[in-house]
């Protein structure tokens, strides 16, 4: 049997072992130091009923407040939704739905009437929603070229193979490909304001200023120049659904190809099968007269954007904006909810805290 002898400890804080014939070996033991033998200094609070009662009210003191600020602001956003997917058939657009495909040559037009009880203040925002649309599966996500959206003409010509099924079609490279572009949202929305004298009055629906600052000058870029798209785009056909090449998509050159703003906006994919993004802005001209009137509307519709086969729905939003955003009661509620918790449990504490805590002292000082 081997014998080994324990030598004390180094100057270095080394524990060695002594083996056969004197010679010093490593011990896999920790070092014999401060922070391997988890002697470093540490403050441990010492919750007591001084330091853990002001802190729940202090909570509840600040949060309530917050949260009921944030609540009414919510409130004071003025938000009307409409559906018109057309699934019954009382909805003026059920004859659209039930008949529309992709494959449809004419586009189908429906008109929907409804009234604004309040008028809207200051600008108010267009949006178009989905449900039931799973823009966050993974091989959606990856079906893209951001290489191509940028504009280089060598993955213009030859798409990257993410975007298979949608990277060619009939032996030309589809531009922009991929599922995301494949599935657009395209329904045309036009918004009339019907003027008491019997008048139908359009009321103007701004297509700039939507998608997001970086995603149009630095994500997204036009082929070369970007003064003939034509020619750029020469070689590459349109996406399978789309009726347009990405070329033709507006008239103004500062929104057209690859730099298209509704484009731009449907890129940038939901993460929730319900979902809206922003398709026009009303911007308000009139200080002194409001961007929407109180009063009946109709909403035109071209029926472009078939949802039938998903089993899913259309709806489109009017909405003003605050400083938090749009409306959303959500944040406001979980800060009061929080507050109010903490308040409740700093005064049960307290109440058991002074009825108990004397009583506890009493003990030990009989003890």
């Amino acid at each position: 049997m081997m014998a080994s002898s324990y030598s004390a400890k180094d100057e270095d804080g080394h524990i060695t072992v002594t083996g056969p014939g004197g010679a010093a070996l490593r011990s896999k033991k920790p070092e014999n130091t401060a922070f391997k033998q988890q002697r470093l200094p540490a403050w441990q609070p010492i919750l007591t009923a001084g330091t853990v009662l002001p802190a729940f009210f202090i909570i509840g003191l600040i949060f309530i407040p917050i949260g009921i600020g944030l609540f009414v602001t919510s409130n004071n956003i003025r938000e009307f939704e409409i559906d018109y997917t057309g699934v019954d058939e009382s909805s003026p657009c059920f004859n659209c739905s039930q008949n529309f495909s992709w494959n449809s040559t004419q586009p189908c037009t429906c008109s929907i009437p409804f009234s604004l009880e309040q008028s809207y203040e200051n600008n108010v925002f267009m949006y178009y929603g989905l449900s039931n649309f799973y823009q966050n599966h993974r091989r959606y996500v990856k079906s893209r070229d951001d290489s191509q959206l940028n504009g280089h003409l060598g993955s213009l010509k030859q798409p990257s193979k993410e975007c298979e099924p949608y990277a060619k079609h009939e032996n030309k490279p589809i531009a922009p490909c991929g599922a995301i572009a494949n599935s657009m949202f395209n329904d045309t929305l036009e918004l009339f304001y019907n003027d008491p004298n019997g008048t139908k009055v359009l009321i103007p629906l701004r297509a700039t200023g939507i998608a997001w600052w970086t995603d149009k000058h630095v994500k997204f870029g036009n082929p070369g120049d970007g003064l003939n798209l034509t020619a750029e785009f020469q070689g590459t056909t349109k996406p399978v659904n789309w009726r347009k090449p990405v070329y033709e998509l507006d008239s103004d050159p500062l929104n057209n190809g690859f730099i298209n703003e509704d484009f731009i906006v449907w890129m940038r994919t939901a993460a929730l099968p319900t979902f809206r993004k922003l398709y026009r802005i009303i911007s308000r001209k009139d200080n002194m007269v409001p961007t929407l009137l109180r009063g009946n509307y109709t909403l035109e519709v071209v029926y472009n954007y078939p949802v039938r086969s998903f089993e899913g729905r259309k709806r489109m939003i009017l909405s003003t904006i605050s400083w938090m955003g749009g409306k959303n009661p959500f944040l406001g509620i979980a800060y009061i909810t929080v507050g109010s918790v903490c308040f409740f449990l700093g005064v049960v504490l307290l109440i058991i805290h002074h009825k108990y805590g004397n009583r506890n002292n009493s003990a030990d000082i009989s003890n």
